[in-house]
């Protein structure tokens, strides 16, 4: 029970990493708002989680808006009344934008993948602020730290401002008692895509451990920057990628 009693908004908590991080968190002991733009699939999981025995509500929110933003963040206020953690999970793909080299491609990932987590990091503060503190965990990706050739410039671009605002947040927030930190996925699904066969070699040839990440693999080391055994940890990267970067 690493997160007993403490509350968590999970954003693109409807599948995938977030999913397994919403999962892990409510078997672990907290109370966990499940958001994503999804809204049945944020509710799907939710229920699950209540099922299983955990708490769990479900929101259904576009992390673009600062409005939506405000509402989820009042929803879980006024269902659990605090917020302790924030997963800035959600995210796009360049290739799920129709031109991501064109400039509405462009300004859509970024607002996704970027903006977003400026929205939420800012506005979760200020509710931590008023309870003593919390912790903030933004996922960025390899893609943070190097240029892939088979990557989009706009994701790349992203990611790596959700790296650099991670630390200058953990900088800006420290002294409010409120932890920022990044996680840095290597290869997994499902934002690789799991119908090329061709995609899924190359990139397992790319990785010395030889395979894809698991969502769950992730979503342990997001439960430790969230959790008092991270008391001390602010401001940093965790590289979670079989090795992919220390080529």
């Amino acid at each position: 029970m690493r997160l007993k009693d403490k509350v968590a908004i999970i954003t693109g908590a409807g599948h995938g990493m977030g999913e397994a991080e919403a999962r892990l968190f409510a078997q672990e002991g907290a109370k966990v708002m499940v958001a994503d733009i999804l809204g049945g699939e944020a509710e799907r999981v939710a229920a699950e989680i209540r099922n299983a025995g955990g708490e769990a509500g479900a929101a259904k929110i576009d992390v673009t808006s600062e409005p939506q933003w405000k509402a989820l963040i009042a929803k879980t206020l006024q269902t659990y009344g605090r917020l302790d953690i924030l997963v800035n999970n959600a995210g796009i793909s360049g290739s799920s934008v129709g031109d991501p080299d064109g400039i509405d491609g462009w300004n859509r990932v970024i607002a996704v993948n970027q903006t977003s987590v400026f929205l939420g990091t800012k506005l979760a503060a200020e509710q931590m602020a008023k309870t003593g503190g919390g912790a903030i965990v933004n996922i960025s990706s390899i893609m943070g730290f190097v240029g892939g050739a088979s990557g989009h410039p706009a994701y790349g671009a992203s990611k790596g401002a959700v790296r650099i605002y991670s630390k200058a947040a953990a900088v800006r927030y420290g002294p409010l008692g409120i932890r920022v930190n990044s996680v840095h996925p290597g290869y997994l699904p499902p934002m690789l895509n799991a119908t090329n066969a061709g995609e899924r070699d190359d990139k397992i040839a790319l990785t010395p451990l030889r395979r894809l990440g698991k969502p769950i693999e992730v979503a342990y080391g997001v439960l430790f920057l969230a959790s008092d055994e991270a008391s001390f940890v602010t401001g940093t990267e965790l590289v979670i990628d079989g090795g992919f970067i220390a080529q």
